[in-house]
């Protein structure tokens, strides 16, 4: 077994501090669950419905629904769904509409056919969007006279 008595001391060197190192805790329920997440070989179809910050990474079709919450899609994502969040963030495809209440950005891996509906949205050079870009936050004149209703200017 060896001891500081039978350990060779060099003159010119300092003895390392031997510190106890702490065990790792496992993270709480609560750090566990502070974001949901679809995994790369999950295909879901359906409404998906989230009351916590989401990743997509898989296959998902029909609706996304995580409205004060932010939505993730991973650049192995294949989403062909209407999507309803506070913020996305697209590093995959998506083929459907979307409509964030903050922030949509898409990232230049990221493509999307569909509209996107935001205050605020953030296009990445080499991103594709293939749809209508709406930036306002209440209905626009435009959309009001489309819809047969007289808008006074």
């Amino acid at each position: 077994m060896w001891t500081k008595e039978t350990a060779v001391k060099r003159p010119d060197t300092k003895e390392p501090e031997m510190t106890p190192q702490p065990f790792a805790v496992p993270p709480t329920v609560e750090e566990r669950r502070m974001m949901a997440w679809v995994g790369k070989s999950v295909v879901f179809k359906g409404t998906l419905t989230s009351s916590e910050d989401m990743t997509i990474d898989g296959h998902v079709e029909g609706t996304i629904e995580v409205r004060d919450q932010g939505l993730i899609i991973g650049p192995d994502a294949d989403i062909r769904a209407e999507i309803v969040a506070k913020t996305v963030t697209i590093h995959g495809t998506v083929v459907g509409n979307i409509r964030a209440s903050a922030k949509v950005d898409i990232r230049a891996s990221g493509r999307v056919e569909g509209d996107l509906v935001s205050p605020r949205i953030a296009i990445a050079e080499g991103a594709l969007v293939c749809g209508r870009v709406d930036t306002s936050d209440e209905e626009s004149e435009t959309t009001t006279k489309r819809r047969g209703k007289l808008a006074i200017v």
